[in-house]
């Protein structure tokens, strides 16, 4: 393994970008050589906070650094990925890895092509909440997520930050990517509803997954809530599993031959993203395999995108009815 600091840099420091600059600069086995934003003086602001160089230029960023992370808008993720993956820099790009399939494949080739490390920003991977359940999860039988937050304040500009796509694509993809993983079967099947309410796009959405192995997902996610709330709950054959990612805590109930046990279950709480900033940078020196690697993350977006499809079909069906029975 490479034993020395991986300079890395961060394009986009909005709201979530102001936190990977913030970590790297933090981390022994990396340094923070510069920060670029389309907004100079908001990079310039962020540079001088965390003691590093606000540079006017990707090009410039990308000749500087061996790893970055890409926190800018979803839609324009292909753009700068492709951007550092062609000038050798390895990645790690925010949820969602793009919002086309074919801007997501094309930047998994691109990395395969010059070996190098792409992960993706699915930080609720990260969670300590996910660690204890992957290590007590068998099977899981029937699963419900949950995942709800206010709408995201204005920016200067700009419109509120991620609904420049459907919440699918914003939110509920951390659900997606995560029940694919713990599920490990092919969907057979699922059904979504979705509607917009404050943007162009569905801003509160659900979805029933049922997998080729017989286990079912109920998702719902929103971004009109007036509360934030990121919970799971797991059912298996030998227990019941409720988990919150946001308070890191969470209880169990087990069978016993009299009665139903619930326990608190022992969680070692962290900061997820300082946990995915450090693996990435691990995986970069030991050029090792990420936990959600490029093509995880595209086979989250198949869904998503399907999803949303579906969503969209379905609206358009209703109003082709409406405007029968009103003709």
């Amino acid at each position: 393994m490479d034993s020395r600091c991986i300079r890395v840099g961060v394009v986009g420091v909005g709201s979530l970008g102001q936190w990977h600059a913030r970590i790297y600069s933090e981390l022994p086995a990396a340094e923070l050589v510069g920060v670029y934003d389309i907004n100079q003086a908001r990079a310039e602001e962020i540079a001088r906070r965390y003691r590093t160089r606000a540079i006017p230029d990707m090009a410039e960023l990308a000749g500087m650094v061996e790893a970055a992370s890409i926190v800018v808008p979803a839609d324009k993720h292909f753009e700068a990925a492709v951007h550092f993956l062609e000038r050798g820099v390895h990645l790690l790009v925010e949820k969602p890895i793009a919002t086309r399939m074919a801007d997501a494949e094309a930047m998994v080739a691109k990395a395969q092509q010059k070996n190098l490390v792409l992960q993706v920003g699915h930080v609720e991977r990260f969670n300590p909440v996910l660690k204890f359940l992957e290590g007590i999860l068998v099977r899981p039988r029937f699963i419900e997520a949950h995942r709800l937050q206010p709408y995201p304040p204005a920016r200067a500009g700009q419109s509120p930050r991620g609904t420049e796509v459907s919440v699918v694509l914003d939110l509920m993809i951390h659900d997606l990517e995560i029940i694919l993983h713990l599920v490990r079967s092919p969907v057979r099947e699922f059904h979504a509803v979705g509607v917009p309410v404050l943007s162009p796009s569905e801003d509160i959405a659900n979805v029933r997954l049922e997998f080729e192995n017989g286990c079912v997902a109920n998702v719902t996610t929103s971004r009109i809530s007036p509360e934030n709330l990121r919970k799971i709950r797991v059912f298996q054959e030998d227990a019941y599993i409720s988990l919150d990612y946001e308070k890191q805590a969470g209880e169990i109930y087990c069978k016993t031959q009299t009665r139903i046990e619930r326990s608190k279950v022992p969680i070692e709480k962290g900061e997820p993203l300082k946990n995915e900033l450090t693996a990435f940078v691990e995986c970069v020196r030991a050029r090792g395999m990420p936990v959600v690697s490029g093509e995880q993350a595209a086979e989250a977006l198949k869904l998503a995108a399907a999803i949303c499809r579906q969503i969209r079909d379905s609206d358009r069906r209703q109003m082709t009815d409406d405007g029968r029975q009103t003709g």
